[in-house]
């Protein structure tokens, strides 16, 4: 990819490492669907990481401009399918 992803530099690599998973599992929901029970695990640990709703949707904003991937879209995607299901989002306009 040819952009950079939303890193607090004050997180642990680890935490580093597991905010770029979950950010890679959605640009996977985008470009070639993933499981909605693994993208529901990496949401769940960049929750651990972020508990903030506000810090969260401001890092959701840097990545959706960077990326053009929606961070929202796939979050709701989880909610609305059942586990076992794969999650495929339509394709957005990239920048």
């Amino acid at each position: 990819m040819e952009y950079q992803y939303p890193i607090d530099y004050t997180w642990s690599t680890d935490e580093i490492v597991d905010v770029i998973h979950f950010f890679e599992s959605i640009e996977k929901a985008y470009e070639k669907g993933i499981e909605r029970d693994a993208m529901l695990t990496a949401y769940r640990r960049f929750k651990e990481i972020v508990p903030s709703k506000a810090e969260e949707k401001t890092i959701f904003k840097e990545f959706e401009e960077e990326s053009g991937y929606s961070s929202y879209q796939a979050i709701k995607a989880i909610k609305e399918k059942s586990s076992g299901e794969k999650i495929k989002i339509a394709q957005q306009r990239r920048k």
